[in-house]
């Protein structure tokens, strides 16, 4: 599963936006976006489900039983 710091960097590098762009357009300051790509942890979920709305994406809770049941059975 990818990190949440790995999927924002990774989703902000493929829409060409800067750090400062991508805060800005999420309506959140630019130190969580931050806080974000450096895995820091203390986060605010409503930032961070802001920060993810650019992308079409949100937190929210998965059943880790089912979600380690699934991996399980992808594995060859």
């Amino acid at each position: 599963m990818e990190k949440l710091a790995e999927f924002v960097k990774q989703k902000r590098k493929q829409a060409q936006l800067t750090q400062e762009d991508l805060a800005s357009r999420a309506g959140v300051a630019l130190t969580v976006v931050r806080k974000i790509e450096q895995d820091k942890g203390n986060l605010n979920l409503e930032r961070v489900n802001q920060v993810l709305k650019m992308f079409g994406h949100e937190l929210a809770p998965v059943n880790s039983r089912e979600l380690n049941a699934e991996s399980q059975n992808l594995r060859p």
